[in-house]
């Protein structure tokens, strides 16, 4: 991992609730764009498949938008595949 040697700024690390989400989205025009999803500054996307909630270690509830295709890509079929051998 690469030292970081120049502060973070805030916006970048803060995050942001539901609601906040939600005015954002709200800002668009187009209402029927597809939301996706990108760790790297948008060079690579996916599509939110799932929104869920999750809990931390001290059980504070957060909201989580996920992208399930390698999930079904891979340990998906494995457990199709071992259903299939049992029927």
């Amino acid at each position: 991992m690469k030292k970081i040697k120049h502060r973070i700024p805030e916006w970048v690390t803060r995050g942001k609730t539901i609601k906040q989400l939600i005015k954002e989205l709200e800002s668009f025009e187009n209402q029927d764009l597809e939301v996706r999803l990108s760790l790297d500054d948008g060079d690579t996307h996916s599509c939110i498949s799932l929104v869920a909630k999750g809990f931390d270690d001290e059980n504070n509830q957060y909201c989580v938008l996920s992208n399930s295709e390698s999930y079904h890509e891979n340990e998906w079929q494995d457990l199709m595949d071992e259903a299939g051998e049992n029927v």
